[in-house]
């Protein structure tokens, strides 16, 4: 019973003749029910020529009279199922899921619909072929030099006879491939040594770095192993699907010549082309007509939010914050309800002054629709198109929380006490610098490629302020991010990240340090503040510990860290807050008990500067610190530049995980600024102004501005038009996004890039100069 067994039943016996078809139909739907619509005919006697059962004539059969008996096979397999009796190839029944891949029945086995397949990639394995074998060329190995590994990398240049100090790149292709991917087969004597110099030898097939890498990131079952092996592998498209993530039968099935891969790899408005142009019978038509309604909305909603450069088969974690929330916004419009408040933050972040006007057209279809909208918004075009303003101040931090002015953009405008309708009544404007920096000196990116770059040759001029701009999609963080900060990283630091693909850089002798200024947390924890990251906790600690009374407690500089044992509050070991695990539910955070969210024990409290203790320090904002501690040089240098990119309000003990983004990056600039400036630095931002008012971009381009005074380059991608005008140098990407972009449109300085007429960006700064 354990074994397979086939099972033939038979159902009829029919002679073909005249009236039988009635009956032969009744026994074939019997079988097909039977047999689960498999059904087997077997002919028993030769049929003449021409007769219902005849197979058909391929042209190789001979000619012969009409009543002359053919020769057939004995039995005709016939089915019910997408299968193929003569190839033996079956289907299962085509239902939606066989066309996702987050479902078992579609994904790709292989890969289990991910796509991808992780490897040890040779580049991040040796990350610097200027190093030997014996300096460390080999990144995994390199804290690892010594003993086991140190033999190995010996017995290899004894049975190859090569140098182990000759750079890793000068030597031989054999020797390299040989190192990498293992001796194929060939046995190596290797050895070790006991003690009392007692050597002990054996031959065995050495496996290779590549391999070894493998097989240890395969085994281990620790998870901090696992994690630092993986910073030497890449993915690639998994060889099963070619990165499709689905399996055969599911690219098998074709609608106007596509397959559904083949469609989600679109930009957004040439899917919804293809979408439009299909061609269909009356039908296909009838059948697919309400699906396709669908389909062309939502795609047409997507277009109307600026994302037409988008592809549909764009992973999440790559989509910027801004795209993402215009995703969620298409689908809201989609779903035509009514009587819902909609709050957006910053709904235009990443969005350029083209597409903007898109984008307003959507929240006034939803507000017209019967919705209310309410936008956190920093937008001068979406801030005037606003039926009702409420602008709060006066300022930021503990100087702000009031409304200051609300009312259509006309009252808020015309209303003395608002900083936001002075700026936009152009009573105050960010000034247009009165003459451009020149550049001596310039960084060429030849041939970069990555993504929809097409072969960009880019010159950065260095020792000025550059903004590269373009709309959405054009290739500006390929260019600005993943290949220029990643090449720089990889030049000046050995950076083991992989970067574009560019055919050369010249002008690196300009360059000792590239900076990458984003808007990721300075922490991810409650203990890193902004004292912490910008040093300034040290000098505070440092000055402490030099009072008169810590001295005679025998306090040092430690005593004031909440990081190490000593003057912490033990019983929250100096977080001040307790994190209690919530099952099924994020984690809460409640304040300390002991210390009440001070931090210190009671005994390090005790020691005050002014009247005032560390904790009671901490708490104080930037500008009050100033004031209190301004008389101490290093403590007032470095104090004095966050209160100049603008974060006089926040406290010096706020949590970095409270901190935006744009409140982030200001703290890193001010930590730049408060360096000794070499002169040789290149800084990268990305998108500074997310997040900021008229008035906090002002501030921040003077703070870039002395940055370049000092000497240093700063790149910037931007699409704030404010920033824009102050640059003295342009690149503009395009002409449009995704794979119509990735093209070099404009060069120059603001005034010459705005009389490019078939610059986006050059259009809209026209109008600001």
């Amino acid at each position: 019973k354990k074994k397979k067994h086939d099972i033939d039943i038979v159902v009829d016996r029919i002679v073909v003749k005249e009236g039988v078809q009635r009956r032969l139909a009744d026994s074939l739907e019997t079988a097909l029910h039977h047999a689960e619509g498999v059904v087997k005919v077997e002919v028993v006697t030769p049929v003449v020529v021409g007769a219902a059962l005849a197979p058909p004539d391929d042209g190789t059969r001979k000619k012969t009279g009409p009543r002359q008996a053919a020769p057939l096979p004995t039995t005709l397999l016939f089915s019910e199922k997408l299968a193929c009796v003569d190839c033996g190839i079956s289907y299962q029944e085509i239902t939606p899921r066989l066309f996702s891949f987050n479902n078992p029945h579609g994904a790709c086995p292989d890969c289990t619909g991910l796509g991808t397949r992780m490897y040890f990639d040779a580049d991040l394995v040796i990350p610097n072929p200027e190093l030997s074998l014996r300096e460390g060329a080999i990144a995994p190995w390199e804290k690892r030099l010594s003993g086991w590994f140190h033999m190995i990398l010996d017995a290899l240049a004894k049975a190859y006879k090569f140098d182990i100090r000759m750079p890793f790149k000068d030597l031989p292709d054999h020797i390299r491939d040989v190192v990498l991917h293992g001796s194929k087969g060939e046995k190596i004597e290797f050895w070790w040594e006991e003690e009392g110099d007692r050597r002990h030898t054996y031959q065995k097939e050495f496996e290779g770095v590549l391999n070894n890498l493998q097989r240890r990131w395969r085994e281990t079952e620790s998870d901090a192993a696992r994690e630092d092996l993986e910073k030497y592998m890449n993915v690639m498209p998994c060889p099963t699907c070619q990165g499709a993530r689905l399996r055969p039968e599911a690219l098998h099935v074709l609608v106007g010549g596509c397959t559904i891969r083949d469609v989600t790899a679109l930009a957004i408005r040439d899917c919804l082309r293809f979408f439009e142009e299909l061609e269909l019978s009356d039908k296909e038509r009838e059948i697919a007509r309400r699906i396709l309604k669908e389909v062309r909305e939502r795609l047409t909603f997507l277009v109307n939010v600026g994302l037409d450069y988008l592809s549909l088969d764009r992973t999440a974690g790559t989509l910027s914050g801004g795209e993402g929330q215009r995703i969620r916004l298409a689908t809201q419009i989609g779903s035509s309800l009514v009587g819902v408040l909609y709050i957006l933050d910053e709904p235009s972040i990443g969005l350029h002054q083209r597409d903007n006007a898109r984008l307003l057209g959507t929240l006034k279809h939803l507000r017209d629709i019967g919705n209310t909208v309410l936008v956190v918004e920093h937008d001068e075009e979406t801030i005037m198109e606003a039926d009702h303003v409420i602008d709060m101040g006066p300022g930021a931090g503990v100087h702000g929380g009031e409304v200051v002015a609300q009312g259509t953009p006309a009252e808020i405008m015309a209303n003395p006490d608002s900083l936001t309708g002075k700026y936009l009544s152009g009573e105050l404007t960010i000034p247009v610098p009165a003459k451009r920096r020149k550049a001596s000196r310039h960084l060429h990116i030849l041939g970069a490629t990555e993504n929809n770059l097409k072969g960009v040759d880019a010159e950065i001029p260095l020792g000025v302020l550059t903004c590269v701009t373009g709309v959405s999609g054009s290739g500006k963080s390929t260019l600005v991010i993943d290949t220029l900060h990643k090449v720089l990283s990889q030049r000046l630091y050995r950076s083991r990240e992989k970067a574009g693909y560019v055919r050369n850089v010249k002008g690196l002798e300009y360059l000792d340090k590239v900076i990458n200024i984003d808007q990721s947390p300075i922490g991810r924890t409650p203990r890193s503040n902004p004292a912490t990251y910008t040093g300034v906790f040290g000098d505070i600690r440092d000055l402490f510990a030099n009072l008169p009374e810590s001295k005679l407690r025998g306090y040092k500089p430690g005593r004031y860290s909440f990081n190490v044992k000593g003057g912490r509050c033990e019983a929250c070991s100096g977080d001040g807050i307790i994190k209690i695990e919530m099952h099924f539910l994020p984690d809460v955070y409640v304040e300390c008990e002991v210390c009440k969210g001070a931090r210190y024990n009671r005994e390090t409290l005790e020691v005050l500067y002014k009247g005032k203790s560390i904790a009671q320090v901490l708490d104080m904002t930037v500008s009050q610190t100033l004031e209190f501690m301004g008389a101490i040089p290093r403590i007032r240098n470095k104090l004095q530049t966050l209160e100049e990119v603008g974060l006089g309000y926040i406290t010096l003990g706020q949590s970095a995980t409270t901190l935006s983004g744009g409140e982030a990056q200001r703290v890193k600039l001010a930590k730049e600024l408060s360096k000794r400036a070499t002169g040789r630095t290149i800084y990268i931002l990305d998108e500074p102004t997310t997040g900021l008012h008229f008035e906090d971009i002002r501030k921040l381009l003077e703070v870039l501005q002395r940055l370049v005074e000092s000497g240093n380059t700063i790149v910037i991608i931007e699409h704030n038009l404010d920033v824009i005008k102050t640059a003295d140098w342009i690149i503009d990407l395009g002409p449009e996004g995704g794979d119509r972009g990735g093209e070099i449109i404009a060069v120059g300085t603001p005034e010459q890039v705005a009389k490019v007429t078939k610059s986006y960006t050059g259009q809209y700064l026209r109008k600001m100069l």
